[in-house]
């Protein structure tokens, strides 16, 4: 069952122009831009106006690509949040101290990494202790 959508135009513009600009055909438009510039160098005599032309358009992309794939990243990291906290949710045995564990300050992450690296280097100790009692049977 799905959650009924209202999705704005901004996430709708941000999701179009990622998947468009993500494409191997957008990265050949920008590679062939930088080229007819790097071609025109002789033509303008390389002056001051014709670097400048190429340092303000790659800034006016970059700048407004960063927000595009920033508003991607936030959305696809939320969704994966809440697939992970539903996988947490409908595990019988997982803690559910565990759901939305972003939402922790720096220190309670640590507490709770620390008990996480302790659980994992016990059960590393007691891999390495089989191991060695099945080595020395005859």
């Amino acid at each position: 069952m799905r959650p009924t959508r209202s999705v704005s135009r901004f996430s709708r513009f941000a999701k179009t122009m990622a998947r468009v600009t993500g494409g191997s055909w957008a990265f050949g438009l920008a590679a062939g831009v930088v080229v007819a510039w790097a071609v025109t160098g002789p033509l303008f005599a390389y002056s001051d106006a014709w670097q400048l032309s190429i340092n303000t358009g790659t800034t006016i992309v970059t700048f407004l690509m960063v927000f595009l794939i920033q508003n991607t990243q936030n959305r696809d990291s939320e969704a994966v949040q809440i697939k992970l906290d539903e996988l947490i949710r409908a595990t019988g045995n997982a803690s559910n101290k565990l759901l939305d564990l972003e939402e922790l300050e720096e220190k309670e992450l640590d507490v709770i990494r620390q008990t996480y690296e302790d659980m994992a280097e016990k059960a590393r100790r007691a891999q390495r202790t089989r191991k060695q009692a099945v080595s020395r049977k005859p």
